[in-house]
């Protein structure tokens, strides 16, 4: 379905209301700035703010809040004869390879993680989209192996795929924000990820394999 023009007006606004406040965010610091700042800064009211953005994090984190499902997503699009492992995995593999902005190798990132080290705020908002991620990743293998209730499997095993997830997502970041060139840390995460396969049990490499069905 075409986006309609006030639709497409709503997310522009939402937009420019991120945008703005990540730029002060980014100046001043997280804490340092109210919401009161950042309607000045957008044009808009206090108010319209709220509308779009529940809470201040949410400014600073609203395309975050996007790769919460992403998991989720490279497990459903998985490939036949692929389990739910190998598929993320494969996925990561190519964004970094890639050096992809979905696992922080782009410029600019190292700016907006030292934001994210400033406030305990964002930290503690991270943390919780990291869980949101988690619980949805064991709802996606529940749904895809037909597992029932009592089975411990799923949240085994999600838990083992999510720590890849986050432990490459945490080197990414340490190493940008130490000043490493992207193209070295895209290297370096690489060998991670080899080695992070290697740790992995058979019993997690061969989870959730999709059929021929």
């Amino acid at each position: 379905m075409a986006e309609g023009l006030r639709e497409r007006k709503k997310r522009q606004a939402r937009q420019h209301i991120s945008d703005v406040a990540t730029g002060l965010f980014l100046e001043r610091g997280f804490d340092a700035v109210t919401i009161a700042e950042v309607a000045e800064a957008a044009d808009v009211s206090v108010n319209t703010v709220y509308n779009y953005f529940q809470a201040k994090e949410d400014l600073f984190l609203d395309r975050a809040k996007g790769g919460v499902a992403r998991l989720s997503r490279f497990v459903r699009a998985r490939d036949r004869g692929e389990s739910a492992a190998v598929a993320v995995l494969r996925e990561l593999r190519g964004e970094v390879e890639a050096v992809s902005a979905q696992v922080g190798l782009i410029d600019g990132y190292d700016r907006f993680m030292k934001v994210v080290e400033g406030a305990a705020g964002l930290r503690a908002r991270l943390w919780h989209m990291q869980q949101e991620s988690l619980v949805l990743l064991e709802e996606t293998l529940r749904e895809e192996t037909g597992a029932p209730p009592d089975d411990p499997l799923p949240s085994l095993m999600a838990g083992q795929i999510n720590w890849v997830h986050t432990t490459l997502l945490a080197l990414i970041g340490r190493e940008v924000m130490a000043g490493r060139p992207l193209d070295e840390v895209s290297r370096e995460a690489l060998g991670l990820l080899d080695d992070m396969e290697d740790l992995l049990s058979e019993k997690v490499l061969n989870y959730a394999v999709r059929g021929d069905g």
